[in-house]
């Protein structure tokens, strides 16, 4: 009966390392994965330096930006951190239905 009651902190630090660590890391792989997955041509990106820019093609690691009318860069892929939706656009996840009255 003692002998796993000894075992207990051990567990407790494991358990802390996981929920503080691991998990936040695997949810912001998660989502650095998705932001990549999304990138194509025509869409507004801002990198990871903070240039915001057009995507003019995208290959499989690297992208072309158009960051003003004739300068277009080349960077990699994994450079893109985020991808700009336009504020007039609805998010995805919303659907554009009207709120209904509930009772």
């Amino acid at each position: 009966m003692n002998n796993w009651v000894q075992y207990l902190p051990l567990l407790l630090v494991v358990f802390a390392f996981w929920l503080l660590v691991l998990r936040p890391a695997r949810n912001r792989q998660r989502e650095f994965m998705a932001t990549q997955n999304a990138l194509s041509t025509g869409s507004r990106v801002m990198l990871a330096s903070g240039i915001f820019g057009e995507l003019v093609a995208v290959r499989e690691d690297e992208v072309e930006i158009r960051v003003a009318s004739d300068v277009i860069l080349t960077v990699a892929r994994q450079a893109v951190a985020k991808v700009i939706v336009p504020q007039d656009a609805p998010p995805a996840d919303e659907s554009t239905d009207p709120p209904r009255a509930t009772d």
